[in-house]
């Protein structure tokens, strides 16, 4: 199969869809003190991963280091911020190394909730933390 990838504009937004395939699952553990982001491309490069998306996670972080609509960052302080849901995806460009983009929601030890986009190197993992990645696999532009 040729890969296809297209391009549309929907609602005022640009939109790119592209063909491909699941493919492994990682289970795997961050360790204390590991960056939240910078674990997960770990894991990516660990697995072989070259595109993956993030299924789920589970564990708490020593502060959390959120962005803005505005380009600026939020500072959660703990100790034991929890994450309370995240989302996002692996990319590999041209077979550079992976690039992690996140972003989730988290509470604070008083339990204001605070969502956005995790900053790579801001956000330490407490204890540990749980996540599922899935590889995925984009149809090969040279396949037939």
């Amino acid at each position: 199969m040729t890969s296809q990838t297209s391009t549309t504009k929907a609602f005022g937004q640009v939109v790119t869809t592209e063909t491909g395939r699941m493919g492994r699952v990682a289970y795997a553990r961050i360790a204390p003190n590991e960056d939240l982001v910078q674990g997960i491309e770990k894991i990516c490069l660990a697995e072989g991963f070259q595109n993956a998306f993030v299924r789920g996670g589970l564990g708490s972080l020593v502060d959390a280091c959120l962005g803005t609509l505005d380009g600026g960052y939020q500072e959660i302080k703990g100790p034991a911020v929890e994450v309370v849901s995240m989302a996002g995806e692996v990319r590999s460009i041209e077979g550079d190394t992976p690039n992690a983009s996140l972003a989730g929601i988290v509470a604070d030890t008083d339990g204001n909730v605070y969502g956005g986009p995790f900053l790579a190197g801001w956000n330490p993992v407490c204890m540990t933390f749980e996540v599922t990645l899935e590889e995925w696999l984009p149809d090969s532009p040279e396949a037939t």
